[in-house]
């Protein structure tokens, strides 16, 4: 399993968690709720996407509730490594390295960890919103 699955299986992305599970649409709604973001549009894609369709998660509102109940102040918007905390995965320059080069990282930005952090911050939650997570425009 890459580095970059992890994430996904802790958003309940990817393969492992291709089809929804029975409920899931609840649970994630009752979390839309409690961050204060409605996820019926995502609830409704979901259940209108044909199968074989990536179904789509509100990945949004996990990630606010998560950082609501921690009690650092981690920005996931802005940082990779705050990201990569919210979702308790390693956040070590070691570890980005290691994603950075699975996703393809530029050369020249992974010399630079400041520029490999933007650019890795930017790759993971494009490949997040192509597996099925809704990510706003604006962060990507």
């Amino acid at each position: 399993m890459g580095f970059f699955s992890k994430i996904l299986d802790k958003l309940g992305l990817g393969d492992a968690k291709a089809a929804p599970a029975a409920g899931q649409g609840v649970d994630q709604g009752a979390a839309a709720t409690q961050a204060g973001t409605t996820a019926a549009p995502a609830a409704a894609a979901a259940a209108s996407a044909p199968s074989g369709a990536v179904p789509v998660t509100d990945v949004v509102a996990q990630l606010e509730q998560k950082a609501a109940a921690n009690p650092q102040k981690l920005n996931w918007r802005t940082s990779i490594v705050d990201l990569l905390k919210l979702l308790d995965l390693d956040s070590s320059l070691a570890a980005r390295k290691e994603l950075a080069t699975e996703l393809g990282c530029p050369a020249e930005l992974m010399a630079d960890s400041a520029q490999m952090n933007m650019w890795l911050h930017k790759a993971v939650l494009a490949r997040i919103a192509e597996n099925g997570g809704n990510i706003p425009p604006d962060l990507l």
